[in-house]
């Protein structure tokens, strides 16, 4: 409870600084925020043709269009997750300046990079939904999409607690992310079902916590279901992580100041 205190105590920092992480992010551009929309859909519109046009591949029983839909219900969170994890790592050292700054804490620089990462997601998430709607597929579970999206974020915020506090010391821990991110991408059940999945290669499954969030995605948005025992599964991982996180964070941070 102590580190959900102190994001709470500072909510409207936290939302205040997040709005304005955003906005950077598109200053000097032509079209603005709206990247937040065109960004998603060339990056699923590139995914589709790849996975589909160039590589042909298929799901049983799936037509196309069905396919790329269930495709893109693992594929949106995997890119919210990716991003946030990509610019949380090097927050820290990206914000030497706030490391004594008692106003805003330390501890908030992490979970603004989280939060202002996930917009795309979010639009993402939003424009999955209505292509979802118009192609028929209409479910009562698709509103617990937004509990498994706190979830999400609670597990990212507590991973990137844990591994930009470790990059201030190991600066290598930002250039094995990005390796990370691939060896993760390849191991993640974004492009196939749970059917398809090569009993081989579950080992690599059951430790993978993307592996829980992306079907219970899945499972919500596109089949109408969700697997109690996998929400119970991911809720559990990413409590443990957001309290790791917190505490991994808290004993390193006084020594923040002499490593950068």
């Amino acid at each position: 409870m102590k580190y959900l205190n102190i994001i709470w105590m500072h909510r409207w920092i936290i939302a205040a600084t997040t709005l304005v992480d955003i906005k950077s992010r598109f200053r000097g551009t032509i079209i603005g925020i709206l990247w937040t929309v065109i960004y998603p859909i060339l990056f699923l519109g590139i995914y589709a043709v790849i996975y589909i046009m160039i590589f042909h591949v298929r799901a049983a029983g799936y037509q196309t269009e069905e396919y790329v839909l269930l495709v893109f219900c693992g594929l949106v969170p995997f890119l919210g997750f990716s991003e946030a994890l990509g610019t949380g790592v090097t927050s820290i050292l990206a914000n030497k300046g706030l490391i004594k700054n008692t106003l805003f804490p330390i501890e908030l620089v992490p979970v603004k990079a989280v939060l202002s990462s996930s917009v795309t997601m979010v639009v993402g998430l939003l424009l999955l939904l209505a292509a979802l709607w118009i192609s028929g597929v209409w479910h009562m579970t698709q509103f617990l999409v937004p509990v498994i999206l706190v979830l999400q974020l609670i597990f990212s915020i507590g991973l990137i607690w844990l591994l930009s506090a470790l990059n201030v010391f190991m600066q290598d821990v930002g250039q094995v992310v990005a390796i990370f991110i691939m060896f993760l991408m390849l191991v993640s059940p974004i492009a196939y079902t749970h059917e398809m999945i090569p009993k081989e290669l579950m080992a690599f499954m059951y430790p993978n916590p993307l592996y829980y969030l992306i079907m219970l995605y899945r499972d919500a948005l596109y089949f109408g279901t969700v697997r109690t025992d996998m929400l119970f599964i991911f809720s559990a991982i990413s409590v443990a992580m957001f309290w790791i996180g917190g505490c991994v964070f808290s004993r390193l941070k006084p020594l923040f100041a002499d490593h950068v």
